[in-house]
Protein backbone atom coordinates (compact mmCIF):
# COMPACT_ATOMS: atom_id res chain seq x y z
CA UNK A 1 0.00 0.00 0.00
CA UNK A 2 1.40 3.37 -1.09
CA UNK A 3 -0.16 6.69 -0.16
CA UNK A 4 -0.75 9.39 -3.00
CA UNK A 5 -0.88 12.85 -1.23
CA UNK A 6 -1.71 16.02 -3.46
CA UNK A 7 -0.45 18.81 -2.02
CA UNK A 8 -2.26 21.69 -4.15
CA UNK A 9 -5.54 20.09 -2.85
CA UNK A 10 -4.85 20.39 0.53
CA UNK A 11 -6.94 23.31 3.07
CA UNK A 12 -4.87 22.60 5.83
CA UNK A 13 -7.90 21.38 7.91
CA UNK A 14 -5.15 18.90 9.86
CA UNK A 15 -7.61 15.69 10.48
CA UNK A 16 -4.71 13.60 8.51
CA UNK A 17 -1.89 14.79 11.04
CA UNK A 18 -4.43 14.18 14.51
CA UNK A 19 -5.59 10.99 12.93
CA UNK A 20 -2.29 9.41 11.82
CA UNK A 21 0.92 11.43 13.28
CA UNK A 22 3.17 8.64 12.26
CA UNK A 23 2.31 9.16 8.67
CA UNK A 24 1.49 12.84 8.60
CA UNK A 25 2.93 15.68 9.92
CA UNK A 26 2.33 19.69 9.60
CA UNK A 27 4.59 22.29 8.07
CA UNK A 28 5.15 25.80 8.77
CA UNK A 29 2.00 27.18 7.10
CA UNK A 30 -0.77 24.40 8.70
CA UNK A 31 -0.50 22.01 5.69
CA UNK A 32 0.36 18.19 5.93
CA UNK A 33 3.64 16.58 5.06
CA UNK A 34 3.95 13.09 3.90
CA UNK A 35 6.03 11.36 6.55
CA UNK A 36 6.54 7.79 4.62
CA UNK A 37 8.53 7.77 1.19
CA UNK A 38 7.26 4.39 -0.74
CA UNK A 39 5.31 1.71 1.00
CA UNK A 40 3.09 2.04 4.09
CA UNK A 41 4.01 -0.29 6.99
CA UNK A 42 1.66 -3.35 7.22
CA UNK A 43 1.32 -2.04 11.19
CA UNK A 44 0.20 1.93 10.23
CA UNK A 45 -1.95 0.40 6.68
CA UNK A 46 -5.29 1.20 8.73
CA UNK A 47 -3.94 4.74 9.83
CA UNK A 48 -3.61 5.60 6.68
CA UNK A 49 -7.05 4.40 5.19
CA UNK A 50 -8.53 6.59 8.33
CA UNK A 51 -6.26 9.67 6.79
CA UNK A 52 -7.75 9.43 3.77
CA UNK A 53 -11.12 8.90 4.43
CA UNK A 54 -11.31 11.53 6.80
CA UNK A 55 -9.77 14.29 4.22
CA UNK A 56 -12.06 16.75 3.11
CA UNK A 57 -10.36 17.76 -0.11
CA UNK A 58 -9.76 14.10 -1.00
CA UNK A 59 -5.70 15.28 -1.06
CA UNK A 60 -5.05 11.63 0.12
CA UNK A 61 -5.62 8.21 -1.50
CA UNK A 62 -4.57 4.86 -1.27
CA UNK A 63 -3.03 3.06 -4.06
CA UNK A 64 -3.30 -0.87 -3.05
CA UNK A 65 -0.21 -2.90 -4.94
Amino acid sequence: MRIVYDNTKCQGHGRCYSLSPSLFDTDDEGFAVLKVDGDVPADLEDDAILAADNCPEYAIEIQLQ
